[in-house]
């Protein structure tokens, strides 16, 4: 279920279901346009995700761009889940929680390319991609 990001360039984050819990793929910003004056930055909408609460196991990351991770921190003080992603990406996401103050101990989890990892019922599989940013992946999941 796309929370943000379908349709529009920013705001990434899909919610992966089973019956034995949900990862988010992503958790993105959305940059405001001009005609939004006094709106810093729009996240998705997190409420979607409250029927689930005790459900969510994970955020898994596939880049650090901030239309990929930006919203993380709203997202990491409600749901302070482990968050998986590649060495930058992580980098990217630490300085973010600092200056949001969120503590990470812990909580972020460093992926390799090829990498898989067990996450509830789902084993999750980042494979390098090129991208204009380093260590971009893409996230395959096997059930």
């Amino acid at each position: 279920m796309p929370i943000g990001g379908l349709g529009e360039f920013g705001m990434n984050a899909l919610a992966v279901h089973s019956a034995q819990g949900m990862v988010l793929i992503d958790c993105g910003q959305l940059f405001p346009s001009d005609d939004q004056p006094g709106i810093d930055r729009i996240v998705p909408d997190f409420a979607y995700l409250e029927p689930f609460a005790d459900q969510v196991l994970a955020v898994l990351l596939t880049h650090g761009h901030e239309d990929h991770i930006g919203a993380l921190p709203y997202f990491l003080r409600r749901w302070p889940v482990p968050v998986y992603g590649t060495a930058f990406t992580l980098g990217l996401v630490a300085g973010k929680c600092r200056e949001h103050d969120i503590p990470t101990e812990g909580m972020l989890r460093e992926v390799q390319d090829f990498d898989r990892r067990r996450v509830g019922p789902f084993e999750a599989e980042w494979i390098p991609v090129t991208h204009s940013i380093p260590d971009a992946c893409a996230i395959a999941l096997h059930t």
